[in-house]
């Protein structure tokens, strides 16, 4: 339980990216009044709640329904979370953890951003979705191993609604080093996890016995 806890904690912690969430935030929301910036915080993180808990809990079965195998699955997650680590190491933006330019642009133009850029990509990517849909089908039906992926997802959602209330003094303490240098240490973390699933994908896969591989 404590391992299935603690990959679940890390991986979602840097796919997520709370630091990150609260940098992009401070930063769109910088002329918002503070009131409408807690409410869009609150909403935003309440819908991506919605939508990690849906593919943790759907996910298996859509897969299935499209005829993709879980090896896949895990070898095509753990190259797209390998990429993410990487450019988390190296401090770049990655597309499943941060917004382009012209989306940003695009939310800068808005007056309420919770929905979108806010609760997807920034907070749900699709880093985040892949995620849950990978750490749930590793619990094999087990309901308490279940129940623990969806707690750690709301428990990095929650540290993420506290970064985003409190960005502001967040980016003023520790600056965008400070920020840098989180991500860093979790883009490593994660690197490792992505590494992992690449070798549990290809080992289910058969491939290296020779076997066949099953949906």
């Amino acid at each position: 339980m404590l391992e299935t806890f603690g990959v679940a904690f890390a991986t979602f912690f840097a796919t997520i990216g709370p630091f990150d969430v609260a940098a992009v935030f401070a930063g769109l929301t910088a002329s918002v009044p503070s009131k409408r910036r807690r409410q869009m915080a609150v909403r935003g993180t309440v819908i991506a709640a919605g939508i990690l808990v849906l593919f943790a809990l759907i996910g298996e079965v859509l897969l299935s329904g499209l005829g993709i195998s879980l090896a896949a699955l895990r070898t095509a997650g753990g190259v797209l979370l390998l990429l993410m680590g990487i450019d988390m190491v190296f401090a770049r933006n990655s597309g499943g953890t941060s917004t382009t330019d012209e989306e940003e642009e695009e939310a800068r133009a808005k007056q309420d951003i919770s929905v979108f850029p806010l609760a997807t990509p920034l907070i749900a990517g699709p880093g985040a979705m892949g995620a849950s849909i990978l750490i749930m089908a590793d619990t094999e039906g087990d309901l308490l191993l279940k129940a623990i992926v969806i707690g750690s997802i709301l428990l990095v959602l929650l540290a993420t609604l506290v970064m985003l209330l409190l960005s502001g003094q967040i980016h003023r303490l520790i600056g965008n080093t400070g920020m840098h240098i989180v991500s860093r240490v979790m883009g490593v973390l994660l690197s490792a996890l992505a590494v992992q699933f690449v070798f549990d994908g290809i080992t289910q896969s058969g491939l290296l016995a020779g076997g066949g591989m099953s949906v």
